[in-house]
């Protein structure tokens, strides 16, 4: 059974809720999106990036370890692994064998070590050791898609960005704020019914939430705060 069929099978019929067998506006998604916003704003009133970080540097080797990987995990690799390479300088330097070392406990460690170096190096060589903060330059390092960019644009440099990562992605769709399936066509259409000042603290949210409330296979439906604005609530039976 598709995602499309089972969700739709889901749709709550009650009073109240929203039904997307019924069409809806892109006024109408906007104002449900605005709503969404506004109620996980109150639930999660103080997020913060969960990556414990010092800088923009340390922040940008935490997301790019976070990669299918919990935030807890790379909490625990990471202050030893900046202890010891605090700088793009010093990673450039680093044989792939010693950062292996570090995050041996991470998933595709190998991968990620061989990425870190090859991204200190170009932030040495082509940035002067800094970060850059466009999304076109930061796209352009080894490690850092569309996602990774938009949590260093949105957290480091305050620039309004959707950050589609798994979660962000299902529960996107699971809202029916979209029917992409592609993280650059959804970031585009969140884009479209939210204000960018809502970009980076919606994305964010809506991620704990995936975390949390909504999950893959068993959403908590019966206490998730946007269930009377969700298509694919789940109604227990009686």
């Amino acid at each position: 059974m598709s995602n499309a069929v089972s969700e739709r099978r889901a749709i709550a019929p009650q009073s109240g809720k929203v039904d997307l067998r019924k069409h809806e506006t892109r006024t109408e998604r906007r104002t449900r999106a605005g709503a969404i916003a506004a109620r996980l704003a109150a639930v999660y009133a103080d997020v913060e990036c969960p990556l414990i970080h010092q800088n923009t540097f340390e922040l940008l080797v935490a997301v790019i370890l976070s990669a299918q990987c919990t935030d807890a995990a790379v909490n625990k690799v990471t202050p030893a692994l900046f202890r010891r390479y605090p700088t793009p300088q010093a990673l450039s330097h680093a044989s792939s064998a010693d950062i292996e070392s570090h995050i041996r406990t991470l998933g595709l460690f190998r991968a990620k070590a061989k990425s870190l170096k090859r991204c200190a190096e170009q932030l040495v060589q082509q940035f002067s050791g800094e970060v850059p903060s466009a999304m076109e330059e930061l796209t352009t390092l080894a490690g850092v898609g569309r996602k990774t960019a938009n949590v260093i644009r949105g957290h480091a440099f305050d620039i309004p960005g959707i950050a589609v990562d798994t979660h962000c992605r299902r529960l996107a769709r699971r809202l029916g704020l979209t029917r992409e399936q592609d993280p650059t066509k959804i970031e585009r259409d969140l884009g479209k019914i939210l204000p960018p000042e809502e970009w980076t603290g919606f994305s964010h949210r809506l991620i704990i939430h995936g975390r949390r409330v909504c999950y893959a296979r068993k959403p908590a439906c019966s206490k998730c705060a946007l269930s009377s604005l969700c298509p694919s609530q789940v109604v227990e039976a009686v």
